[in-house]
């Protein structure tokens, strides 16, 4: 399994990571991603350990904490050679403090989810979204002081605009304190946004990138064709609610130069879309979820080879769409304001 660093650190991940979602299903929400339980989720650990993908990602959110206390379990007696990332600030408790970026409530919800995972520390501790209620300089100090205390190793942002990060990394070198590393983000073949600032940023600032949601909700995993149905998976079982907003027929276009791809390369349509997603600049990693060993496996398939230039291009073009302002001005001033891909 090939390796990247986590932005400008020193710490080095696989390029691919298990993401938990589907560990639990305890509420309605979640049931529709899946209901792995202990035994299941043990059994991909085997599968995910053995090919050197020993990073896994959860959140305390996710089923009400019962995703961690089940990646706990699957992982008990091995910890040591495993690499986790878990997230707060979304709300996980009815008080008026369990919610945010406080230190209040991020100490508290470090705490919780180490007792949880069964383990005394977190590699990468994301914040789930942006608190615009508690001022920065609080939230950094928390982290750095769960830096200094070894309950964390590094922290990242997930979902955060562009001014967010870039606030918080002024903030961090402001005060002398640690920064953002990474930033855990939507990005597809079918949603591309994470170019126009984000992408940019992560490249001036040295934030790397982890992928969530790498197959599009769910539509890129080749269950979904012009004209056909979905009749298995996430989609069919509604878990793709609330995912980004994109036409069908955006969806088929690329799903349709996917499938020539595939065809040429031997692969998926999945393995494709993943393998697409790794060639671009600030990729660190993908969290994959699979809903059993077999969906794992395929997965795993998207690493290990290269897709050409061309087939790149041609991928590039079918998902390419224009983007909002000011960012399609922009692409007028190439000369003094190089772009790190093309849209």
């Amino acid at each position: 399994m090939e390796t990247r660093h986590l932005g400008r650190s020193g710490f080095r991940v696989p390029v691919l990571s298990l993401g938990t979602g589907t560990f639990g299903g305890a509420n309605e929400f979640f049931k529709r991603w899946g209901q792995t339980d202990v035994a299941e989720a043990s059994r991909l650990v085997d599968v995910c350990l053995e090919a050197g993908m020993n990073f896994f990602d959860t959140a305390d959110v996710y089923s009400n904490g019962v995703s961690e206390e089940i990646l706990g379990q699957a992982l008990k007696g091995r910890r040591d050679k495993a690499l986790i990332s878990t997230k707060a600030t979304f709300r996980n408790g009815e008080g008026p403090n369990d919610v945010g970026s406080s230190r209040h409530h991020l100490v508290r919800a470090c705490e919780a989810s180490l007792k949880r995972l069964g383990t005394d520390y977190i590699d990468v501790y994301f914040m789930h979204g942006f608190d615009a209620s508690t001022p920065l300089e609080e939230t950094l100090r928390a982290l750095d002081d769960l830096i200094t205390a070894g309950k964390i190793g590094y922290f990242g942002a997930s979902n955060f605009s562009g001014w967010h990060l870039m606030k918080a990394l002024a903030t961090s070198e402001k005060h002398g304190l640690a920064r953002h590393v990474a930033y855990q983000g939507y990005y597809s073949l079918i949603g591309r946004d994470y170019e126009w600032e984000l992408m940019p940023l992560g490249l001036d600032q040295g934030v790397g990138l982890m992928v969530w949601s790498p197959l599009g909700w769910g539509r890129l995993t080749g269950k979904l064709r012009r004209g056909q149905q979905a009749t298995s998976g996430r989609i069919a079982t509604g878990g793709a609610v609330g995912g980004p907003p994109v036409s069908d027929d955006y969806v088929y276009d690329v799903v349709d130069a996917l499938d020539i791809v595939a065809e040429e390369t031997g692969k998926t349509v999945p393995q494709v879309a993943l393998n697409w997603l790794l060639s671009r600049p600030t990729v660190c990693n993908l969290v994959v979820g699979a809903r059993n060993e077999e969906q794992l496996r395929q997965n795993l398939g998207a690493v290990g080879w290269s897709l050409s230039a061309d087939q790149i291009a041609r991928l590039d073009k079918a998902s390419n769409k224009s983007p909002a302002y000011p960012y399609w001005h922009q692409m007028d001033f190439d000369e003094r304001n190089p772009k790190p891909t093309t849209w």
